[in-house]
Order: structure tokens, then C-alpha cells, then sequence
């Protein structure tokens, strides 16, 4: 059994003040293409498909033009998706039934009633079957009327809600097992302050949404999304592939890829990368003017100028426009802020809670749990990311 994991297309995406159209369908193609080389039993996408719950017209467009190409190349190849955290699962959800009969299982939703189990896809191979486990992300309160609450009758964690809601399959660990999902796994042992996180990524406050990954245990691989960077999370075979395309400055540099997973005898699972190469590169080019200048490309460039005299700045910004066509921004770094890491650190001490916590004063432990899920419940709907950060 030979599947494709993927995940975090975030289709729709602006780059600062840049329109990724041209460069997802250029990476979507490429998907597509080693699909074709390849010819994998199944392509799993393991959520955010699109970048907001309401996608514009030329987004679902390419990604119906993603899933068309697929179809028509590899009629016999199952594709499964997933909602995650960007996406709308309802909309994801609608016409599942109906996909389903064309191999095309789109999973908006988790399972909202007792009755309901997470959604599973069984393929055949030689060495019998392997089951899928397709579960969408899910906030606690969206299945509380299937894992339950708290003995206070409060919403489970995070934590335990995935752990209830994986449990309570009675996963056969004699069989071949996969896990699709998208939520925030930390390895056993580890703290969310210990995973290097991109700019791109929405997070919650006090990291409430951490699950630990010793429930990933009992699956043969985990396809995770979520995290844009690539990790494993304890293994090699439980892990987050990260996205196709660059989704912000901190990813520069990073090659990106398609995790290719093969499947054998209960046991025996290998997988490599399939390397992605984008239109163009995201890059952070540092220098003086003169060497700056001197870099001139397509690409999509963040400038940090080290210039150390005064600079004519309409002048400097017509220069570096003409010389970085895609130009994303221009930063000065200047003698008494020469450090960028410490402007990082500043940036991670004005928390949205912190400073509300430091405007409202004195507030008690109430009203902060109440403040922690206004806060979580912004940075989840569209654009909240973008109020975060202001």
C-alpha cells in the first residue's frame, strides 16, 4: 500500500501583500505530476485546505481544478481529506455521501452523536487491509455529546477529548492502521515551548489546545496537520509533513515536500520525501544597500537593510521594487537594534492575554479563564490570526 500525505494547502493564502494564486496552482501541479509518476493507492490531505472558512470563488476553483486533475490521472487512486482548524467543517462536510461513491472522501465533521464513529476507509492490498481513521480537527465543545465533560460539567481538554474520542474506536492493533488528523501533538515529554512554530500558524493562548502524542501509539503512521514545519512526533512514522508552499517569511529556507508512505506486512513501513520546488523561493536577504542589490531575483524577498547612515527612503524603495519584483517587505536593522531575535522575544512577551490582563488590571481567576477563551475563540475565525498580531 503506497499513499501520499499532505496537508495545510491553505489555498486563498496572501503572502504579506502577495496574491499566492499562480504559485499554489504551480505546486498543486506538481502534486499532481509525481501522483502520476508514482500512481499511490491514496492521497491523504490532512487539513486546512483553504486558508479561510469562507474561501473565495477562485480558491474552491483551483482546488476544484486540483481534485478534477486527480480524478482524471488516477481514477483508481483514493483521495482523502479532512477539515482543520482554518477550514469550515460544514462546508467541508456537504456532499459527503455523495464523494464517497467517487472515491473522494472529504470529512468536514467529527462524529456528533453516541452513534457516530470517526469516519474509517478500509483499502485492500496483498497483505489485506489497512484502515484509515479520518478525523477532522475538533474544539471540545463540538463533541462534548460524544466524549462527555468533566465531573463540574465543564468542556474536556483538548487533550482528553482526542484521547476519548480515538479510544473509544477500539482500535485492532492487529491490523494495519492509519490516523489522519489535525490537531497540536507534542511528542511524549516534550513542551509546546520546545516545537519551533511558524509565523503562519494560529495559536491558542497558554497552548490549551496540546495533545500529547502517546495516543498516536497504537496507529502504523499518523498523517498530521497542523504544524507548517516539518516534524516527527516521537517517530518516524508519526508526523506532521508541513505545508506544500511557504505560508509566511519564517518558512524561508525550508524544503517542502510530500511524505510518500509504503505499507507492507503489519510492521513494516517506510517512508521518504518527495521534494516540492516552488515558482519561487521565499527568502530573507541581509545586507548593506549595495550588497542587497546585487541579489536581484524573482523571488519573494524580505529585505533587512544594515545600513548604518540614513537611507533617501523613496529612493531606496524604488531601487529595491525594481530589483525584487516580488519584493514582500524592507526592514532597517539599525545600531541600537541590531539584534532581530530580540525583537522576536519582545513580540512573544505582548501577548494578546498578557496585555489584556495588563489593561483590565485587577482581574480574578474567573474572569482570566473567560478572557483565555475570548482570546482562542478570535485567533480560530478568519482573520483572527491577523487581530492577534496588532
Amino acid at each position: 500500500m503506497k499513499f501520499f500525505h499532505l496537508s495545510d494547502l491553505h489555498i486563498g493564502l496572501r503572502l504579506i501583500n502577495r496574491d499566492l494564486r499562480e504559485d499554489q496552482e504551480y505546486i498543486l501541479n506538481q502534486i499532481t505530476e509525481a501522483a502520476c509518476r508514482e500512481k499511490p493507492d491514496a492521497i491523504v490531505i490532512a487539513g486546512d485546505i483553504y486558508d479561510k472558512a469562507v474561501p473565495s470563488a477562485e480558491a474552491v476553483e483551483l482546488f476544484d481544478h486540483f481534485i478534477a486533475g486527480l480524478r482524471k490521472n488516477l481514477p483508481n487512486t483514493e483521495v482523502m481529506l479532512i477539515s482543520g482548524n482554518h477550514d469550515s467543517g460544514p462546508r467541508v462536510n456537504c456532499f459527503r455521501s455523495v464523494l464517497s461513491k467517487q472515491q473522494v472522501h472529504m470529512i468536514g465533521l467529527p462524529p456528533q452523536r453516541e452513534d457516530e464513529f470517526i469516519e474509517k476507509v478500509t483499502l485492500q492490498d496483498e497483505y489485506g487491509g489497512v484502515n484509515f481513521y479520518l478525523l477532522p480537527f475538533v474544539r471540545p465543545s463540538m463533541i462534548k455529546a460524544v466524549v462527555g465533560v468533566d465531573e463540574n460539567g465543564n468542556n474536556l481538554s483538548y487533550n482528553d477529548t482526542v484521547h476519548r474520542m480515538i479510544e473509544r474506536e477500539g482500535i485492532d492493533r492487529s491490523q494495519r492502521n492509519v490516523l489522519v488528523s489535525h490537531q497540536f501533538y507534542l511528542p511524549v515529554g516534550k513542551q509546546a515551548e520546545d516545537v519551533e512554530r511558524m509565523d503562519s500558524e494560529i495559536r491558542t493562548v497558554g497552548n490549551i489546545d496540546e495533545v500529547s502524542g502517546d495516543i498516536l501509539q497504537q496507529f502504523d503512521y499518523a498523517a498530521l496537520g497542523h504544524i507548517h514545519k516539518p516534524m516527527k512526533v516521537g517517530d518516524e512514522f508519526h508526523r506532521y509533513c508541513g505545508t506544500p508552499l511557504a505560508c509566511s517569511v519564517s518558512e524561508a529556507g525550508q524544503q517542502k515536500g510530500i511524505v510518500m508512505v509504503e505499507m507492507r506486512e503489519k510492521g513494516n513501513v517506510t517512508t521518504c520525501v518527495l521534494p516540492l520546488t516552488p515558482l519561487r523561493e521565499v527568502k530573507v536577504i541581509r545586507g548593506n544597500m549595495r550588497d542587497v542589490l546585487e541579489e536581484a531575483c524573482d523571488d519573494y524577498v524580505t529585505v533587512v537593510l544594515t545600513d548604518q547612515v540614513d537611507l533617501d527612503v523613496f529612493d531606496m524603495q524604488d531601487r529595491l521594487r525594481s530589483a525584487f519584483p516580488h519584493l514582500l517587505e524592507i526592514r532597517r536593522e539599525t545600531l541600537r537594534k541590531a539584534d532581530y531575535s530580540r525583537e522576536y522575544s519582545v513580540q512573544q512577551e505582548l501577548d494578546p492575554f498578557e496585555l489584556c490582563c495588563a489593561f483590565l488590571k485587577d482581574i480574578d481567576e474567573e474572569e482570566k479563564a473567560v478572557l483565555r477563551d475570548v482570546i482562542n475563540t478570535i485567533q480560530e475565525t478568519d482573520g483572527g490570526q491577523e487581530v492577534a498580531k496588532r
